[in-house]
């Protein structure tokens, strides 16, 4: 508890944004600018999205609040406390989808939640930025209300919602919105300021790139001279045919990846949804700017002395390096949200965070993390920029690295070096997710990712290294826009080369998942046997979840691939996802019996032995030519 106090010893409320009219009366505001609702707690982090936007309004001069977790059940009392904001309300449901936040992916409801103090349940509503808008044009029907964040960013245009099996129009027709912020929303909201303190109404913001809005259909939006639009098939359409709804979603992605993207309209009813197009990477002078504001980088005072945050334990001591991701995964939401295009922050500002955090009164000398949605793309772009602006890939990895892709480690690996040195600093662990990707790409690239990698096991791995191969199978790993799984082999062999040369005993923890568009049991049962044989006992895995604007979603509620066009079969019922799942626990009594009464009854009585003998098992010549003949059918 000293700890605890030590903590925020140096700082006033007045530090953090206001959460009540009693902290915002203490800094003489009688009337507020902008009012931020959020399904999280208030952390004063970079890593929380409100707090980020929070900062930035500030930074602009204006009178800001935020409520976070604000009560819906009750006379809505966190709603009214600020009355009417100047410009307008801004909602999010926090740093995860609500629905994923709340269920697993057997739609059992969660008992916790890390972004609410002691891990509780319950604190924000399913959908909470359509319940929290809804709230608020009730109250304040006149007040514009912007929405953002990820649960807004995903679902900014029709959509699969697994949690009530039916396709959904964009957010904006239920959540009654003035207008939404997909992305990363620094740049957008400071123009939507700027363009409101002129006294442009909101209806006619209709040019802020990453924005979108609803209009009558019937009407022309306004729209900058270089821009083109994309019609896709109309919500009814789709919902007649699910095909519409697939071939839709390759346009999605294809302009979602795109460094200068269409406008996208899609019409609903009497209505249409307009997407504006994405803007450009961030700068690094950009991420910069926003990672030297203010932040505490404590939680709101209002928890003091309350039970723990889970989500702020997990990267209190940590440093974000970059955002974005070019592995284009086609389960992954990181590209669809943060963009396919890397933006880094300067060796200059992430060493100048580091140092902030040394001087927590809590810090012990460990920084849980200095990575990024990847470790391990830190400075990462394309060569040519010419040649990324008129690229349309999903993954500048998959199926082959691309080779404008400058993949050099060699900066990563200086500046880990150049962290090691610092006097405060025992240890800078790496905790993301590390792509292995690189091992398959020219010699001296190669080279360069087996001295970070060398660097990586030596000097920055808790014991633990965390990487994703997902799956063994190459079909499903194809789909997933995933390397070959003997590429992982390749790099469990150099990691272990490096542990023994180091006198070090680190494990290497792998990602895996089950029931993904194009996986049945019997590559459930391949993939038990191979990381048997590889001498794992997996404990990171997960069952498929779909969620919003991801590849393998839009094949989950269609049953196609947009793409090649093909059927494709998805595990969907309880009993499907648990007989894949429960290949993953092979090792546990518990588990034994079934999964043998499955080999039998999916007749592969051989892998029995494999999986339950005393020895470890090649695979017998007759599987392994049924499994190539499959996926190569």
């Amino acid at each position: 508890m000293g700890e605890s106090n030590l903590l925020y010893k140096k700082y006033n409320t007045s530090d953090w944004l206001p959460t009540t009219v009693k902290e915002a009366n203490a800094r003489g505001w009688d009337d507020l600018d902008v009012v931020l609702f959020t399904g999280d707690a208030y952390v004063d982090h970079p890593s929380f999205g409100a707090a980020v936007i929070g900062r930035i309004l500030e930074n602009m001069g204006l009178q800001v609040a935020i409520v976070p977790q604000p009560n819906w059940q009750d006379d809505l009392r966190d709603f009214k406390k600020f009355g009417t904001p100047r410009l307008f309300f801004g909602v999010t449901s926090g740093s995860m989808d609500s629905m994923v936040n709340h269920y697993t992916a057997n739609k059992r409801k969660r008992s916790d939640d890390a972004y609410t103090p002691g891990n509780r349940s319950g604190a924000r509503p399913d959908y909470a930025t359509t319940i929290y808008t809804n709230i608020l044009k009730k109250i304040f029907p006149e007040i514009p209300v912007i929405i953002g964040g990820i649960e807004a960013s995903l679902r900014r245009l029709a959509h699969y919602d697994y949690w009530s099996d039916k396709l959904m129009p964009s957010i904006l027709h239920n959540a009654k919105a003035d207008l939404l912020v997909y992305g990363m929303g620094e740049k957008p909201i400071k123009e939507i300021v700027q363009l409101l303190e002129r006294g442009v109404p909101i209806k006619n913001l209709q040019t802020i790139s990453q924005t979108a809005f609803l209009l009558a259909s019937k009407i022309e939006s306004a729209a900058k001279k270089n821009w083109q639009t994309v019609e896709l098939d109309s919500f009814e359409d789709c919902l007649v045919d699910k095909k519409k709804h697939a071939y839709n979603f390759k346009i999605i992605e294809e302009e979602s990846n795109k460094y200068t993207s269409h406008r996208i309209t899609q019409q609903n009813g009497n209505y249409k949804v307009v997407v504006n197009p994405s803007n450009p990477p961030l700068s690094e002078k950009e991420m910069d700017d926003i990672f030297d504001l203010p932040f505490t980088r404590l939680p709101h005072p209002k928890y003091h002395n309350k039970l723990a945050i889970p989500a702020y334990e997990m990267i209190r001591h940590s440093v974000n390096m970059h955002r974005g991701c070019f592995g284009g995964c086609s389960f992954c939401t990181i590209s669809a949200h943060q963009g396919k295009f890397v933006s880094s922050r300067s060796k200059k500002s992430i060493l100048k965070e580091l140092q902030q955090v040394t001087q927590m009164p809590d810090f012990k000398g460990y920084i849980s993390d200095v990575g990024g949605p990847s470790a391990n793309m830190w400075k990462m772009k394309g060569e040519i920029e010419k040649v990324c602006s008129s690229c349309k890939r999903s993954s500048c990895l998959f199926p082959k690295i691309c080779p404008n892709l400058d993949t050099d480690h060699s900066q990563m690996t200086e500046l880990y070096k150049e962290i090691r040195q610092i006097p405060e600093i025992k240890k800078a662990f790496v905790g993301s997710g590390i792509r292995y990707d690189y091992l398959d790409h020219q010699e001296e690239e190669r080279s360069n990712f087996n001295e970070y990698i060398t660097e990586i096991i030596k000097h920055h791995v808790s014991g633990r290294l965390k990487v994703a191969p997902e799956h063994t199978s190459p079909k499903v790993l194809r789909l997933m826009r995933k390397p070959s799984f003997d590429l992982f082999e390749k790099f469990t062999r150099t990691f272990q080369k490096v542990n023994k040369e180091s006198g070090m005993n680190q494990q290497l923890i792998p990602y895996f998942i089950s029931s993904h568009p194009e996986c049945e049991e019997e590559d459930m049962a391949n993939l038990a046997v191979k990381t048997k044989n590889m001498d794992f006992k997996l404990e990171q895995v997960q069952d498929f979840t779909p969620t919003p604007m991801t590849l393998a979603t839009v094949i989950y509620y269609t049953g196609i691939d947009p793409y090649s066009k093909k059927d494709m079969f998805t595990a969907k019922s309880q009993k499907e996802k648990r007989n894949q799942k429960q290949f993953f626990f092979w090792y546990k009594p518990e588990e034994q019996k079934n999964i043998k009464n499955r080999l039998m009854q999916i007749n592969h009585p051989e892998m029995i032995e494999e999986l339950f003998g005393n020895k470890n098992h090649s695979r017998s010549k007759d599987v392994e030519r049924s499994i190539k003949k499959r996926d190569h059918r």
